[in-house]
C-alpha cells in the first residue's frame, strides 16, 4: 500500500511516501521510498524544492507566485526523472495530513470530509500560522489526485481527554465554554514516543508512567498515564510552557500589558517578540539553535550559558511538576532534534532528577543512539532516546483507516 504523508507548515511543506504491506503494518518503522520538502522562506520570489529518492537528491526552484501549484510540481517527481518511484500517481492509496489544531471535537485520526474541512477552517483563529496551510494542502491534493481518501491526524488529539482541572484556565469559566482552554500540541510525536518507549521496554504502555520530552525548535512535555496524555506543557497556543528556540514559553502575563502600556508595543510587536525573538535566541543574542548555543558557550559567551541554564531549569521544573499527577515516574523519554542529539541537554536535565533514583549511563548518553535506553543499570527510572517518527505514525493511522474502509 502506497501511503503519502504531507506535513505543511506556515512556510514549508514536508512530504514522504511509504510502501507498506497490505497484510499488516510493520512493528518497526520503515524508511520512506521518497521524500520531498518545499521551503518557501529561502527567497522573496521563489521556493526551494528538494527531493530524495533512489539514492538521488535533486533541488529546483518554484515560483512564489505559483505557490498553489507547488504540490503538483512536487508530486510530479514521484513519476518522473531520477526520483521516479511510481508509474502513475493513482498508485497512491491514501494521503495523510498532520493538522496542528483539531479543537476538542477530534480525539482520533479521521477521514477528511466536508465537515472536517469546515472544522479545520473554523479553527484558523486558534492556529493562524498552520491551519490555513493544512486546508490549502488538502484542497490541492483533491485537485491533483482527485477523490483519493485523505486523513487528518491532529496534533491536539492525543491531549483531548486531559482532565478539565488541567485543560481549564483559572479565568472566568465562560471563556472555557467559548473554547479558551489548554489544547496541547506535538500530540502525534508524544503518542508515538510513548508507544515506542513501551515497545523498547517490552512493557504494556498502560502499565507505565511516562514523561515524553519533545525538544526541537518548539518544545513540549506530555505526562502519559494508562496510555493517555493527562497533562502537557503547551496550552491554548504553542507559546505556553517550556523555553524554546525563539518562543518565550510561559511568562508573567502582565509583561505584554506592560510593554503595550509603557513601551508602545502593539499586538504584532508583542506577538513577534514572544514567538520569534525570545527563548534561546532572545536570551543568548546568538541563535535559537541549541548547537549554536553550545558552541557559543565553549567560546566563553555568558549569555549563551545563561540561556542554556534557563532552558534546563525550566525543563526540570516542568518535568517535576508532572510527577505528582502520574504518581511517580517509570520512563523519561527524549525525542526531536535537541532531545535526540544533545547529550549535554539530557545530562544537565537528568542531573537535577537524581532524587528520583534516576541515573544516566554517561557513555550511552554521549553516544546518542536512537531508540535506546541510556539509563544506568541501577537507575529506578528508564531514560530513553526515541527517534521522532511523526510521519510514520501518520502513515500508521492511514493504514488503519484504509483497512477499516
Amino acid at each position: 500500500m502506497k501511503i503519502l504523508v504531507l506535513n505543511a507548515g506556515s512556510s514549508s511543506q514536508k512530504s514522504c511516501l511509504y510502501d507498506v504491506p497490505e497484510a499488516g503494518f510493520p512493528d518497526t518503522p520503515q524508511e520512506p521510498i521518497w521524500e520531498a520538502t518545499i521551503d518557501w522562506g529561502v527567497g522573496t520570489e521563489y521556493g526551494l524544492l528538494t527531493v530524495e529518492a533512489n539514492d538521488t537528491k535533486q533541488k529546483s526552484e518554484l515560483s512564489i507566485y505559483a505557490r498553489a501549484h507547488g504540490l503538483g510540481e512536487m508530486l510530479d517527481t514521484l513519476v518522473q526523472g531520477e526520483t521516479k518511484v511510481l508509474e502513475k500517481l493513482s498508485e497512491i492509496a491514501i494521503v495523510g495530513h498532520r493538522v496542528v489544531h483539531g479543537g476538542t471535537e477530534y480525539s482520533d485520526a479521521t477521514l477528511i470530509t466536508p465537515a472536517v474541512k469546515q472544522a479545520i477552517e473554523d479553527l484558523i483563529p486558534l492556529a493562524p500560522n498552520h491551519n490555513p496551510a493544512h486546508l490549502e494542502e488538502i484542497l490541492a491534493v483533491e485537485e491533483v489526485l482527485g477523490d483519493v481518501p485523505q486523513v487528518a491526524v491532529f496534533d491536539t488529539a492525543f491531549h483531548s481527554q486531559m482532565p478539565k482541572s488541567v485543560s481549564a484556565y483559572p479565568i472566568p469559566y465562560r471563556w472555557f465554554e467559548k473554547g479558551v482552554r489548554r489544547y496541547g500540541f506535538h500530540g502525534i510525536s508524544h503518542r508515538y514516543c510513548a508507544e515506542r518507549a513501551a515497545e523498547l521496554l517490552e512493557e504494556p504502555l498502560a502499565s507505565l508512567r511516562v514523561i515524553t520530552c519533545h525538544l526541537g525548535h518548539g518544545c513540549s512535555l506530555a505526562a502519559v498515564r494508562d496510555g493517555m496524555s493527562v497533562n502537557t506543557t503547551m496550552g491554548f497556543t504553542p507559546l505556553e510552557g517550556l523555553m524554546m528556540g525563539s518562543r518565550s514559553g510561559s511568562i508573567d502575563p502582565a509583561i505584554p500589558m506592560y510593554l503595550m502600556r509603557e513601551e508602545g508595543f502593539d499586538f504584532e510587536g508583542v506577538d513577534k517578540m514572544l514567538n520569534k525573538e525570545s527563548g534561546l535566541k532572545g536570551v543568548s543574542g546568538e541563535s535559537g539553535d541549541m548547537r549554536s548555543i553550545l558552541k557559543a558557550m565553549e567560546n566563553g559567551s555568558d549569555r549563551a550559558e545563561l540561556a542554556f541554564e534557563m532552558y534546563v531549569s525550566r525543563l526540570q521544573s516542568a518535568i517535576a511538576s508532572m510527577i505528582p499527577q502520574l504518581g511517580g515516574l517509570d520512563v523519561l523519554a527524549f525525542t526531536a532534534g535537541v532531545g535526540e542529539n544533545s547529550a549535554d541537554v539530557r545530562a544537565a536535565t537528568c542531573a537535577g532528577l537524581d532524587f528520583l533514583g534516576l541515573k544516566l549511563d554517561s557513555r550511552k548518553n554521549a553516544a546518542s543512539v536512537k531508540d535506546s535506553d541510556i539509563a544506568a543499570m541501577n537507575s529506578t527510572v528508564r531514560v530513553l532516546i526515541i527517534r521522532a517518527q511523526e510521519d510514520w505514525a501518520i502513515a500508521g493511522e492511514c493504514w488503519k483507516l484504509a483497512k477499516v474502509g
